[in-house]
């Protein structure tokens, strides 16, 4: 499960590098309740992605320099 798990990070870590995300349509596309499934969290958890600028619902997601340098190591940034 857990290699599962980090496929699917990297694929929101790469899908948020594409550009910057509102908050709402990364939690409305991620978010899932399943506890084995904490796609969203593991990605914030391991500083790949934060949210900048507004801190209410309305804010950006954005890829951090540890997740652009994750995507690197994996091939999905050039």
């Amino acid at each position: 499960m857990e290699e599962a798990a980090d496929s699917l990070v990297l694929d929101l870590v790469e899908w948020i590098a594409r550009e910057p995300r509102p908050y709402q349509e990364v939690i409305a596309a991620w978010r899932t309740s399943c506890p084995r499934l904490t796609i969203w969290e593991d990605a914030v958890d391991r500083g790949y992605v934060a949210r900048a600028g507004n801190s209410g619902p309305r804010g950006m997601v954005v890829v951090t320099d540890d997740g652009k340098a994750w995507l690197r190591t994996h091939g999905r940034l050039s």
